[in-house]
């Protein structure tokens, strides 16, 4: 029996939901295998380097890059571990509080992979989209994760403002040289 409360969805939101699991499931595996490939690292492992890049000091807490990458303190542990054995990220501090800091090597490293996966990430998604698309997009998803979850969203936008203030400095830096 049907419950007729329930707002099924019309074809066009079962297409626009059909549509949208299938990219949730083939743009990851896409931006995945060109890392493993090119880099030897997945696509989690280099979002803690981005993200660690992108922080203060080159550092954060453990529980933020957590939340930050999308992933489990167990999983973040994991991927730290193996970042480590390749010199790419060291922990420091004790049970509560610690945090995970990137290293030379591991900016060196995130800088040679970053033209290949910056291209991957142009061809399978934003090369196919117009720039206004490219806005749209941003507001819609930015939407749906507040609703999803908020917390992620004001935690990435905090992440993005910082970056964006960062981006300013180091260009204001750059002319006045």
């Amino acid at each position: 029996m049907q419950d007729e409360q329930v707002p099924w969805l019309s074809s066009q939101e079962t297409a626009a939901w059909v549509y949208t699991v299938g990219v949730m499931m083939a743009l990851p595996a896409a931006i995945d295998a060109q890392l493993k490939r090119d880099a030897g690292i997945n696509f989690f492992e280099y979002s803690i380097l981005v993200t660690l890049e992108r922080a203060p000091d080159r550092t954060a807490q453990m529980t933020t890059l957590a939340f930050l990458t999308g992933g489990s303190l167990s999983r973040l542990s994991h991927a730290v571990g193996r970042l480590e054995k390749q010199g790419w990220v060291y922990r420091k501090g004790k049970t509560r509080g610690i945090e995970a800091v990137l290293t030379d090597a591991g900016l060196a490293h995130l800088v040679s992979a970053a033209p290949g996966h910056v291209r991957e990430v142009r061809r399978v998604f934003l090369d196919t989209l117009s720039p206004e698309q490219v806005g749209q997009l941003k507001q819609i998803f930015g939407q749906i994760l507040n609703v999803a979850a908020p917390s992620t969203a004001a935690l990435l936008k905090q992440f993005l403002d910082q970056a964006e203030h960062q981006a300013e400095h180091q260009a204001e830096h750059q002319a006045e040289h």
